[in-house]
């Protein structure tokens, strides 16, 4: 049995032939089964959640500690986004990340390629994911459910992401074949209003597996620190090539990653995210000690910075 959903003191197991609504056995809460985990059930208790194959996590929005799970036993990851203003190389390196650190292969979907030049979208996408496929579609087309069967097909699953109104809900429905509601399309910018509310398992017409999730608004990521080498390893690579182990990338001799800043081999703001996302991982692993000192060092470096502008200010 397969969980298809998950509710606050419930959750769905689909079987070849049915739906059966699962309670869940002193010990085990809703929070740690996830849609789309294999598990052992008597009835209608489940028992057991089998081991995963894959599994997608993120920090609980505003909680600095508790894991929320997206969704386990993943054989591709599509990361949904649109040709269109909005386009985000940092979101979609973010997503990647998530992909990486769940064991998980991701593609980059472009949806609304027929409603404008889909070239610089796509080389954007190749340029932050080189060795990821990148697909620009038309999410109504038949073609594109064509291009996607492969990834959903027998003992497959695939699970799309991405923020809202980007075109996921009309995937959806086309490769399952079941209508997914989808809002009325905004004149101001040609997106879709957000209507998937909960994350859910979905048979595809070519016998596999679709996991929908909502978009997210946030995403904090978990245990990053080797997705992120996945995910920026040009970068990862270069810091192998510093003079020191512990090179902080920015004034130290010898630094490989600002040389080829320097020489314009690096995009400013890959860096830029890189770093961020790094820090965010930092943060994560800090010891509350390590927290208060890295706090009173940002404090006092504001106090000095605004010192020396209001010194400024008075001459």
């Amino acid at each position: 049995m397969r969980i298809s959903a998950v509710h606050r003191d419930r959750v769905e197991g689909l079987s070849p032939d049915t739906i059966t609504s699962l309670t869940l056995p002193t010990g085990l809460s809703a929070g740690r089964v996830a849609v789309g985990d294999w598990v052992l059930a008597d009835g209608a208790v489940l028992r057991r959640v089998l081991d995963r194959q894959s599994l997608l996590t993120r920090r609980a929005a505003g909680k600095a500690d508790e894991e929320q799970l997206i969704a386990a036993n993943l054989g591709r990851l599509a990361i949904v986004t649109a040709c269109a203003p909005e386009f985000n190389v940092a979101r979609l390196e973010r997503y990647l990340t998530l992909a990486h650190a769940g064991g998980v292969a991701p593609a980059i979907l472009l949806t609304k390629a027929d409603t404008t030049d889909p070239t610089p979208y796509v080389e954007a996408a190749t340029q932050v994911a080189r060795s990821v496929p990148v697909i620009a579609l038309n999410a109504k087309s038949p073609q594109a459910t064509e291009q996607l069967f492969p990834w959903c097909g027998p003992g497959q699953t695939l699970g799309l992401v991405g923020s809202s109104g980007v075109g996921k809900s009309t995937l959806a429905s086309a490769l399952t074949g079941i209508k997914q509601a989808t809002g009325e399309i905004r004149t101001s910018d040609g997106r879709g209003r957000h209507t998937t509310s909960s994350r859910s398992l979905i048979r595809t017409l070519v016998g596999g597996w679709l996991i929908d999730t909502p978009g997210m608004r946030e995403l904090r990521l978990g245990d990053a620190a080797e997705a992120l080498a996945d995910t920026f390893d040009d970068i990862q690579e270069l810091a192998l090539q510093c003079r020191f182990t512990d090179c902080g990338h920015d004034s130290e001799p010898g630094c490989a990653i600002r040389a080829a800043l320097d020489a314009g081999q690096i995009d400013p703001a890959r860096l830029a995210n890189w770093r961020k996302l790094q820090d965010e991982e930092a943060q994560r692993v800090a010891t509350p000690q390590e927290t208060r000192a890295r706090n009173r060092a940002f404090g006092k470096a504001v106090k000095s910075a605004l010192a020396a502008k209001r010194r400024k200010g008075g001459k």
